[in-house]
């Protein structure tokens, strides 16, 4: 019997830094279990170069990653998600579209580095900062027992992600 793949969904306002790294990082780290897709609320239709910069200086994938709308995965046809989680604070305090299939939701917001301004270093520095930020999040993701744990535990153990190392702060979850 084959293991069951997960569908998650990372947000974030422009869909340009944070929740593609997310999704980069999810899709190698967690390649065949599970399946990773980013989107924003109002998607500025392009990647940040800094993103795709450190992806792929980390042997992260890089290709195909597209600014998009979270309305796409809102809509019918579009894969259900089982866990959705934003990694802005925007996002977070967003009104979302309602996902089908009731998706776990949790906020694992961190700094914006498409924000930093300054020397090319110290943006690099922040998108590098933000990556392992991501990185450790999805992580500790990855180790959890997601078939035997119970859903109240499993929402739980979401949140308290969230609250990891840069945590920008605590806004209501992707529901």
């Amino acid at each position: 019997m084959s293991e069951r793949i997960y569908n998650v969904l990372f947000l974030c306002t422009g869909n340009t830094a944070r929740s593609v790294l997310a999704e980069s990082i999810l899709q190698k780290d967690g390649a065949g279990r599970f399946n990773a897709y980013s989107a924003g609320s109002q998607p500025k239709g392009i990647v940040n170069p800094f993103a795709l910069k450190i992806l792929g200086a980390r042997g992260y994938p890089t290709d195909g990653f597209r600014s998009k709308n979270w309305d796409e995965f809102a809509a019918p046809g579009a894969p259900v998600m089982d866990f959705v989680f934003t990694v802005c604070d925007n996002a977070a305090g967003e009104d979302c579209p309602a996902w089908p299939g009731q998706p776990m939701t949790a906020h694992w917001g961190i700094p914006d580095p498409a924000a930093v301004e300054g020397p090319e270093r110290k943006i690099e520095m922040a998108f590098s900062t933000a990556f392992t930020q991501m990185q450790n999040r999805i992580g500790v993701f990855l180790a959890l027992p997601l078939k035997k744990i119970a859903v109240f535990s499993l929402n739980k153990a979401l949140k308290e992600i969230g609250q990891m190392d840069g945590a920008t702060g605590q806004q209501k979850s992707a529901s």
